[in-house]
């Protein structure tokens, strides 16, 4: 199922998490489920939406695979899930990188660096080792321009023990929306335009967030 409102702007991350709650009334103090945002970005959205829904949130650590010198379009994505990376590639993508000379010792290159920054955070986030078995995983983020590093975060969730999968997204791609349909049992999407460039193009206010701030939202759900 999908949920679509059309010609959205939002004034920044947490406005966003809060018409996401707006729109999954159906979530408001459901049991046995949680909200998980996309780290670094997803936090805050996520954060705001729990509040209204009254719901926990915690954080799944997610970096994009990126091409090698168009580094904002994904071949595939990582994944932290309780211990364990999750991967995924888009094989036809890489195959015609291939054609096009990117060599397979480049994306693994690319591999090793964006593995070791998941690890890294690995070590450092608080409010990701959390137990999903049986529960509903509302995975959220600031928005979708390929879905790669959503799909990983759906793996990653469903091999911990999820028994449904939410998307909720403010903003997303055509593609990518047709990409995370496939494989989640709902998707909540705001805002599909028809042309999409960023998606900090959506926003007011598109603040690069930093590891502090992740960890004191996060440290702030363990408080609640």
């Amino acid at each position: 199922m999908e949920v679509r409102r059309m010609g959205m702007r939002f004034k920044d991350r947490t406005e966003a998490g809060r018409r996401l709650a707006a729109g999954l009334p159906q979530l408001r103090e459901r049991p046995n489920t949680i909200l998980l945002g996309l780290a670094r970005g997803g936090i805050p959205v996520a954060a705001a939406a729990a509040v209204d829904l009254c719901q926990p949130y915690g954080a799944v650590l997610v970096r994009k695979l990126g091409m090698p010198g168009r580094e904002e379009t994904a071949f595939g994505a990582l994944a932290w899930s309780n211990g364990r990376v999750v991967r995924i590639v888009n094989r036809p993508l890489a195959e015609r990188m291939f054609q096009h000379g990117i060599t397979q010792e480049s994306l693994d290159a690319v591999e090793v660096r964006e593995r070791g920054e998941l690890l890294r955070r690995a070590r450092t986030y608080p409010g990701i080792n959390l137990n999903l078995e049986g529960k509903t995983a509302v995975l959220v983020d600031d928005g979708l321009a390929t879905g790669a590093t959503m799909r990983a975060a759906v793996e990653g969730v469903r091999a911990a023990g999820a028994a449904t999968v939410i998307a909720a997204v403010p903003v997303s791609s055509l593609e990518a929306q047709a990409s995370i349909t496939r494989v989640c049992d709902l998707v909540m999407c705001l805002h599909t335009p028809g042309r999409f460039n960023a998606v900090g193009a959506f926003y007011e206010h598109f603040e690069q967030l930093t590891d502090d701030d992740a960890v004191r939202l996060l440290e702030r759900a363990g408080q609640a």
